[in-house]
Order: C-alpha cells, then structure tokens, then sequence
C-alpha cells in the first residue's frame, strides 16, 4: 500500500551529481564539527537544544541505518522499499525532542510538588464532566473489564486532562527522531516506530497524520503503538480504532489494559500504614526510591508495619511499602497488587498514586453532587481503606528523606513513561 498521501508540487529529486554531496570528506567533516560541538555543550557553552539544532541528521531515507531499517521491514512484513524510502524522505528531524529526551532531571519532584497538579479542582471539574459524558461506556467497561470507572476516568485525566493536551508532533517525526538519533534507547523505539508503520498500514492511514507526544504516544490514554496494536480495541463498533476522537475506544482500551494487566475487581490498591518507632530506621532502610520490595503482610508485622484499617479482603499477595513527601514529612502506605498494576501504566510511584487518588476525589464530588440532587444517581461504593488518604505524618514513624528515582519526563506533564510502555514517566 502506498504510506503517502498524494502530495501536490512534490519537488522532484536532486540529480544524481548533487545527491553525491555527502561524501567521506563531507562526512569526515560534519563528524568533526559535531565532536567539536559536543565538547562546547559539555563545556556548557551552547545549550542542549541550540547543540541538537546545529547537529541536524542527513535526510533520513539516506542514513544507512535507515536503509537498514527499510529492508528490515520489507523482508519481515512485506513493505514496499520503495515506498518507505519516500515516507522517510518526508520524515523530519525534531531537535527539540532529542533535547527534552536528553536533559538531566537535577532535582526530581516531591509528591506535594507533583500532586496538586492532578487533583485540582479545575482537574476534578473535568473529570465529573467527562464522566457523565461518557458514563455508559464507562459503566459498561466497569462491568466488563472489572475495573472501576473512576480509575478509567483518571488515568485519562492524568495523562491528557481528558484529551486536551494529547500532543502536537507528527508521530512519525517522534518516532524516527529517538530510533535513530537518540542512542539510549534507540532499540525500544525502533521497535516502537516498526509498530506505528504497522499500525498505520492496518488502520489504512497515512504515517503522516497521527499526533500525539514527543515520546510517539498518542490519543486520550497516550498509548505507545506497540500497546495500540496489544491492547486497544473498537469500544463502540465503528470499525475502527481512534484512541484520539472517540472516547469510546479510549475507555475500553484502558480497561482493557488494566484488566489483561491483572486488575483485581474489589481488590484493594493502598491503604496508611503505621510503623513502630522502635522499627523505624531497620524499615526504611528497606525504601528504594520511595518504594520497598513487596513482601507478605505477616513479614511486615514482624518488622514493625501495620495499619490502622487494613481492607477487608487484602488478599494473599505480598505487599510493599509507599512512602509520600508531604510539605510537614513523610507519609507511609501498604500498596497493593492493584497499585502495583497502576505502575504498569506507569512506573512511577507518584503517577500510580495520583491517579488513585484522583479517582477517589471523583468518587467523592460525584457522589456529593448526587446527594445535592438526589434525582441523580448515587456514586458507586468505595472501600474504606482505599479512601483518599489523611496527610498526617504517623505518630510513631521516623521521617526518610529518600529521593525519588529519576525518570524522563514527558511533555504532557512534567512518561515513562515507561508503561504501558518504556514512554516518558509524568513523574516519579
């Protein structure tokens, strides 16, 4: 299938005297620039956007690794060479996306610096709104998925305000740029841009056409295409797939995520943990980047842990250890399997706990907008223990200072994204 749309006034190509232009001198020279720009950047003369600027690739369907990539795709899943080397002839160099990829996070973000971002009132507003738009769908992913609404109905809130911030780079620019110039992670995306080229020629689409994040993820959950193709699916029958213009599909693809991702239907996600202060410094030293490893509740009881109100039914599973940076100290968490499905989304710590506590804020103003109309219906039920949680440091607990672990950020807040998918993390 033809990748392009028909283009008007195409320019036609260079003849062959003029495409010979990069040849060992040139590229000897074009090296030697870049390694002399690269010692300015680390000499902190020129900054990282202004460097990635001045560095611009050649056109990328005249890179050898490129044209490697091509044949790749052409001999495992039978494109047209032909065609791919004009779609990367169109593909464009975004230096910005490099730069953003490459800066150094100098001082992660603290929970209560994170936090209110995600559970303002503005965000709140937005999701009531959302969910009554849509609250159908959401009931019938509810039913289906075993997820609840309200977790839905955030995690698209967290990561796209409800779809007003899904992203402006062409998908295709985004996805080239960090596949072949930006080496860190230059295989996940390689990988990633082969299941956009897949994607797009199973939707029928033009690889030109779909937006979304500097990082290739797109739509109102911000899928990667890998997950696009694993995991999303045709909630409302039309035929096809559009996580960006049908709420619908969004919906169910995220329930569909979380449910494939072993979301347990009334199974807890955190609740406040309490910490004998005689235990305190053996257990923290167990927190790695606010997080410990996941042990059974009886082997947290022997340490010192427990809780005030522990779930009803907190189930077998081994548990881990959240702690919280509030502005007066620390706050201590058991997590549960469930939280720990949220972190598949996304691995950070604060991502999955601001999504749980953004959907119990909607679950809240929900059900206090039923009871002000009481022809509304009521809210859903929640679990006590799962209740937004007091910021009240305990009693008996020593506070930790330790950082957060660095993640990179992602343009629709501060990804890693890395779940669904090694994107960008909105925090850590």
């Amino acid at each position: 299938m033809n990748l392009l749309p028909e283009r008007a006034g195409t320019s036609a190509r260079a003849p062959r005297a003029q495409r010979a232009v990069a040849s060992p001198v040139a590229t000897a020279g074009r090296a030697l620039r870049c390694s002399l720009l690269a010692l300015a950047v680390l000499a902190g003369a020129v900054p990282v956007a202004a460097a990635a600027e001045a560095i611009a690739p050649l056109r990328y369907d005249q890179r050898p690794e490129t044209r490697a990539f091509i044949a790749e795709l052409a001999a495992e899943h039978g494109f047209a060479r032909r065609s791919l080397a004009h779609l990367f002839a169109h593909a464009r160099y975004q230096p910005r996306i490099v730069a953003a990829m490459s800066r150094p996070v100098l001082s992660p973000p603290k929970w209560y610096e994170y936090a209110p971002q995600f559970l303002s009132r503005e965000r709140i507003e937005g999701g009531l709104e959302f969910w009554r738009a849509n609250a159908a769908t959401l009931a019938r992913a509810q039913s289906e998925f075993g997820v609840p609404a309200e977790v839905i109905v955030a995690i698209i809130g967290v990561e796209t305000f409800y779809g007003r911030n899904t992203g402006g780079y062409r998908v295709f620019d985004a996805l080239t740029t960090l596949a072949f110039d930006y080496p860190r992670r230059s295989d996940f995306f390689r990988n990633e841009l082969k299941q956009f080229l897949l994607l797009a020629r199973d939707q029928k689409v033009s690889p030109l056409v779909p937006r979304g994040s500097y990082a290739g993820a797109s739509g109102l959950p911000q899928f990667m295409p890998g997950s696009i193709r694993a995991y999303a699916v045709d909630y409302d029958d039309d035929g096809r797939i559009d996580l960006t213009g049908e709420p619908a599909d969004a919906i169910g693809s995220v329930g569909n995520y979380l449910a494939r991702h072993d979301w347990q239907p009334g199974a807890p996600v955190l609740a406040p943990a309490r910490i004998d202060r005689a235990a305190s410094e053996l257990v923290l030293a167990k927190l790695d980047g606010g997080v410990s490893e996941r042990r059974p509740l009886d082997a947290w009881a022997r340490d010192g842990v427990g809780a005030d109100i522990l779930p009803a039914a907190p189930g077998a599973d081994p548990v881990g250890l959240l702690m919280l940076e509030e502005a007066e100290g620390p706050t201590y968490w058991l997590v549960f399997g469930n939280w720990y499905v949220l972190t598949r989304y996304n691995r950070s710590r604060l991502y999955a706990t601001a999504v749980w506590q953004l959907a119990q804020a909607l679950v809240t103003a929900r059900g206090a907008a039923a009871s002000a109309q009481p022809d509304r219906p009521a809210a859903s039920p929640t679990d006590p223990a799962n209740a937004t949680p007091a910021n009240a440091t305990p009693a008996n607990a020593t506070p930790a200072d330790t950082p957060p672990a660095d993640t990179t950020p992602r343009d629709t807040t501060p990804r890693d994204t890395t779940p669904p998918d090694p994107r960008p993390a909105a925090g850590s």
